[in-house]
């Protein structure tokens, strides 16, 4: 069965005390068989002064009896000046099982003769020796049964063990309700608060109300308060911004055919031969590409996360030639799309989120190439992970781009640009596990470089970050 937290603090506050208690009840013990031997030297030193106080020293058989009875012992000497006097019980029972004296006992002894006396099982006669005060420098020496003193040892032990259960449950109780009051039933109001904000976050019901204490809990309160909030308003935000976004793409593909359409259009206008028409032709298809690119980066951001990466090992040059292909690259603009990745190198990964990868970088590269140059991309294998560059001698990204490089819309200073090609490779990239790096950018050209690990063991892990995956962006040279 489930014990909550107040159940639990009041199980251990009992066995603490009780642990304190068994401390203490040690020396407390050896004290009281030592009080318990004395009080019988006392009362053995007072039937002695009664026979002192007789005529000849003697007392009657009856009295006698009577004196040791009293005294609880079965028989008493005087030691005084080097003498010893039988005062008591004829002669000394010989012979006794042990003997205790108790002029000068260590508490160690005094600790060891206790536990002794309490697990002997077999009943002794024990003598004692001591030196009471009023004695006149005498010594009583006298001899008794260890039955009672075990017998008021035992007594003694339950009395402590009962006072030691009031005292563990008393102070358990006071413990139990100071702190179901301080912490458990606060802690329980955030525990619930917690549990019903899981199940209905958007209901502002489920949000705590901090009370007053200035302490830790009222701390924890607040700052929970502060975070269903930003939670919250977070996921309000998430949802209109999915919202948002599924719209975008509808219209983007409905817009997407439109522009698609009007290209057809421009194409057959720049065939006129009007000089106007030729004249303002090439900017208008300009314009149509750049609102089609619009449209396919929204459309391909909103779909970056469909699915997980559905990873086969396949040759990686032969997908390299293909995006070359794909780019169109235009003879006038004289980009060189050069493959410099070995045939025989093959990559573990989604052949289609690789294209969509590097397709991405490379149109980046060639958008930024201003006149003639290169795009040059490179691979290979550096243990578990399949390193590929992508190259290109353009003039650099700025350092305001290189800031807000992998954010949508934000990582781009060029005109009619988005930044989300950058984004979306990024998100792909992490989608295996891998990393996505600016390694240098100047003047003289760009290096990005893209790392996808192998396969991860636990099928269900693929499509996951590993380690959450890094996002690094290097400063320029």
């Amino acid at each position: 069965r489930y014990i909550g937290l107040s159940g639990r603090l009041m199980i251990l506050t009992i066995g603490f005390v009780l642990l304190s208690e068994v401390l203490i009840y040690v020396p407390s013990i050896a004290r009281f068989r030592l009080q318990f031997l004395e009080s019988h030297i006392t009362r053995a030193q007072i039937a002695t002064l009664a026979v002192e106080a007789s005529p000849d020293n003697s007392v009657p058989q009856m009295l006698e009896s009577e004196l040791l009875e009293n005294a609880g012992v079965l028989a008493v000497a005087l030691r005084r000046n080097d003498a010893r006097y039988l005062m008591l019980g004829g002669a000394l029972p010989e012979p006794v099982d042990t003997q205790f004296d108790l002029r000068n006992v260590s508490a160690y002894a005094a600790v060891r003769d206790a536990l002794a006396t309490m697990l002997q099982g077999t009943p002794r006669r024990i003598r004692v020796i001591s030196a009471p005060d009023g004695a006149r420098g005498g010594v009583i020496d006298m001899v008794m049964l260890e039955a009672p003193l075990r017998t008021a040892m035992y007594e003694y032990s339950r009395n402590i063990l009962a006072l030691s259960l009031v005292i563990s449950i008393i102070t358990a109780g006071l413990i139990y309700i100071t702190l179901h009051w301080l912490l458990i039933r606060p802690i329980r109001a955030i525990t619930h608060s917690m549990v019903r904000f899981r199940t209905a976050p958007e209901d502002t019901e489920n949000i705590i109300i901090p009370s007053q204490r200035s302490d830790e809990v009222g701390t924890a309160e607040t700052e929970l308060a502060a975070m269903q909030q930003v939670v919250r308003q977070a996921l309000q935000q998430k949802k209109h911004l999915t919202e948002l976004g599924g719209a975008v793409s509808r219209i983007s593909h409905d817009l997407r055919n439109i522009l698609a359409h009007a290209q057809l259009v421009s194409d057959r206008l720049s065939a006129l031969k009007d000089p106007t028409v030729r004249q303002l032709t090439p900017g208008l298809i300009q314009s149509i590409g750049r609102a089609i690119d619009l449209c396919t980066d929204t459309l391909s951001y909103s779909r970056a996360d469909s699915h997980p990466p559905r990873r086969i090992s396949f040759a990686l040059a032969p997908l390299i030639d293909e995006i070359g292909h794909a780019l169109a690259l235009p003879d006038s603009a004289e980009i060189d799309w050069h493959n410099a990745v070995p045939a025989e190198l093959e990559i573990d990964a989604d052949p289609d989120h690789i294209f969509r990868i590097v397709h991405n970088l490379g149109r980046n590269a060639a958008q930024a190439i201003q006149k003639a140059g290169y795009i040059r991309v490179s691979a290979e294998q550096r243990g578990d992970c399949v390193i590929i560059d992508v190259a290109d001698n353009g003039p650099g990204i700025a350092a305001e781009a290189r800031a807000h490089l992998f954010e949508p819309f934000a990582g781009t200073l060029k005109q009619g640009g988005t930044g989300l090609g950058l984004t979306i490779a990024r998100e792909l990239t992490l989608a295996h596990g891998g990393e996505l790096q600016l390694v240098e950018t100047d003047s003289h050209g760009t290096l990005f470089r893209i790392e996808i690990p192998a396969r991860i063991a636990n099928p269900g892990a693929q499509g996951k970050p590993a380690a959450m995956g890094q996002i690094i962006a290097l400063k320029g040279r």
